[in-house]
């Protein structure tokens, strides 16, 4: 079974940067408190920490 992690949107990315937005849309979010579940891979770690103020990596 491969590794996966949950990214959660905690902020709505409206008056942020086009670049944030894309990110976002990427990682396959749309909605505040949406949480999709990504492989665990470096691309998707990097998109999570280029935007930290807009995604949380969820642990539970």
């Amino acid at each position: 079974m491969a590794a996966t992690i949950k990214i959660k949107l905690i902020s709505s990315p409206i008056g942020s940067p086009e670049k944030h937005k894309k990110i976002v849309r990427a990682i396959g979010l749309h909605k505040i408190n949406q949480v999709v579940e990504k492989p665990d891979t470096p691309s998707f770690r990097g998109m999570a920490v280029k935007v930290p103020h807009l995604l949380k990596i969820v642990t539970e």
